[in-house]
């Protein structure tokens, strides 16, 4: 058959009876337990009695987990799947469906090109193997917002496979206490996402959206090489900053754009994997590293007291922190599986295999998607540290932060003052005012022309470093003032008077005699009692390192 058409638009780690630790993970606080009525979307949780932790008697052996994510991202593309429809969040319910999203009978699949391409790069990315050709299927199951009865995904020969994600943990107390560890990325593959049911307790009804039915995912499935929550809440995040530099999704977890179902087991090490249960739909990172915790508590628990673990799918209460019941695991014969007979397989080519006079919109060049590839995450992070000798967490802490990193780069192109200095400034004063008023880079009221004249007046000693806050302060509160302009309304420049910076500092002297005898009897301290004193004469305007030289002159004359 000829290619469809295309249209544009850790391991090994332990546990111990009922303790849970995985590096710098720590339990924060005893598990609840959870009962439920089995039918779905209608568990009832019930607190249990706390399960505390205690060391393993004599005798007794550890246990070890087992953890694998399947990691659904969303294609970011103007168009769904196999439809026209848009794609655009938070947009009016029904509003974005076509007649082949509603599965009106007579219509069909036609193949987004730009999913196609999303999919190569982010197994390009991930180091896997491309498959030249890649097939279709159908995935049964019946629930209101799947309105054909299945859904179209790639079981039997997914695009990508055999690839590997690298992610560095804490292993300390300290944030530079790090290592990298790496999970195989079992396979990548394209599938439509379902729609939205949106529960109405208050009428007792469902009410289905259809504006999400048919959107392109990713499903990236990780194989069971982690062991905690931190490792593959760590993972996760990883994958996210590659998709967001890609641009293959942009992975907003609170916009539903990336979504992770866990699956977990327990052993005793040596003997087989246990059974698994998969925890759904977990929509961001802390909250999937505390479901994952809880599991693995869970089972120990379970099992150390006689009982079974089930294969059942189960959710997670992030109000109790717990996971709850939802319905028994569905197996493959559960969804019959089926060849999509709609779509033709998916045949890709590279520079040495293409088609000789091939319409390059209708073929898609694994070679060219290559070379479009950017820099990575971890590429970036390596970059950071040798041009700017920053520490690795510091590089860590600005690809964090969505824009974080393209504001700093800008204040470092804008400044004399040195990296370090700048570093320092935008992590923790810049983040902090963020974090405090709960914005993102891009809603800052201080850009970066802002901050790199403020580093400038404080890099030439014009301020000292507490007007250099306030002046920081101001332009947080108003937009539009300089921070030269800022520093002359306030008088915040530094003392340039020599002269007069001496005779307060001898006045200084002379007006405190028992500080000066303190300091003359060997207490270190005294000395910067006197420089905040000097200072407050000032008003504040003297830097403390030109103070504390005029003392130690005057005291030693």
């Amino acid at each position: 058959m000829a290619a469809p058409m295309l249209r544009w638009c850790c391991p090994g780690r332990r546990f111990a009876f009922t303790r849970v630790g995985c590096g710098s993970c720590h339990r924060r606080g005893p598990p609840t337990g959870s009962t439920s009525n089995g039918k779905r979307g209608q568990s009832t949780v019930a607190q249990q009695p706390h399960i505390t932790a205690q060391k393993p008697r004599k005798g007794e052996r550890e246990w070890a987990a087992v953890v694998g994510l399947e990691i659904h991202a969303q294609i970011a593309s103007n168009s769904k799947l196999f439809s026209g429809s848009q794609v655009h969040f938070a947009a009016p319910p029904n509003s974005l469906v076509s007649f082949f999203d509603a599965s009106l009978p007579g219509t069909l699949p036609v193949l987004n090109r730009r999913c196609v391409e999303a999919a190569v790069m982010t197994g390009l990315a991930l180091d896997c193997h491309i498959n030249r050709k890649s097939l279709f299927d159908r995935k049964h199951y019946f629930y209101a917002d799947l309105p054909a009865g299945y859904q179209i995904t790639q079981q039997r020969l997914p695009i990508a496979v055999n690839g590997s994600l690298a992610y560095s943990v804490s292993v300390g107390r300290k944030p530079s206490q790090m290592v990298t560890r790496t999970v195989r990325v079992k396979q990548i593959q394209l599938e439509q996402d379902s729609g939205k049911s949106l529960h109405d307790d208050l009428r007792s009804q469902t009410l289905i959206d259809l504006n999400r039915a048919g959107i392109g995912l990713l499903e990236v499935v990780l194989e069971p090489d982690m062991s905690c929550g931190e490792e593959a809440a760590t993972a996760v995040r990883e994958l996210q900053l590659i998709l967001q530099a890609l641009g293959t999704s942009q992975a907003n977890m609170a916009e539903g754009q990336l979504r992770v179902d866990a699956n977990i087991s327990v052993h005793r090490p040596g003997e087989p994997l246990g059974v698994r249960t998969e925890v759904k739909n977990l929509n961001s990172a802390r909250f999937l590293a505390r479901a994952i915790d809880y599991e693995i508590q869970r089972q120990i628990n379970e099992l150390e007291n006689g009982g079974e673990i089930l294969n059942e799918t189960r959710s997670f209460d992030y109000k109790l922190g717990c996971t709850v019941p939802m319905r028994d695991k569905e197996g493959k014969q559960d969804y019959r599986f089926m060849p999509e007979p709609n779509l033709p397989p998916l045949l890709l080519y590279d520079s040495g295999s293409l088609p000789s006079g091939a319409d390059p919109q209708q073929v898609i060049d694994i070679d060219r998607l290559r070379e479009r590839l950017p820099e990575l995450p971890r590429v970036t992070r390596e970059r950071l540290v040798r041009q700017y000798g920053m520490l690795p967490e510091h590089s860590c802490a600005l690809l964090n932060e969505v824009g974080l990193l393209e504001f700093f780069q800008s204040v470092i192109k804008e400044t004399r003052a040195e990296p370090k200095k700048v570093t320092s400034w935008v992590l923790n004063t810049f983040l902090g005012f963020l974090k405090q008023q709960n914005l993102a880079v891009s809603e800052s009221p201080v850009t970066p022309s802002a901050l790199a004249e403020l580093l400038d007046l404080l890099d030439r000693k014009a301020i000292s470093s507490s007007a250099a806050k306030q002046v920081f302060e101001e332009l947080w509160r108003n937009e539009g003032k300089t921070p030269a302009q800022i520093v002359a309304e306030k008088k915040l420049e530094l003392l340039q008077d020599l002269e007069a910076l001496e005779q307060l500092c001898r006045s200084t002297l002379e007006a405190h005699p028992h500080v000066v005898m303190d300091l003359k009897r060997g207490n270190p301290r005294a000395i910067n009692k006197l420089i905040g004193l000097v200072r407050k004469a000032t008003l504040g305007r003297a830097d403390p390192t030109a103070i504390k030289e005029v003392l130690e002159r005057q005291l030693s004359s």
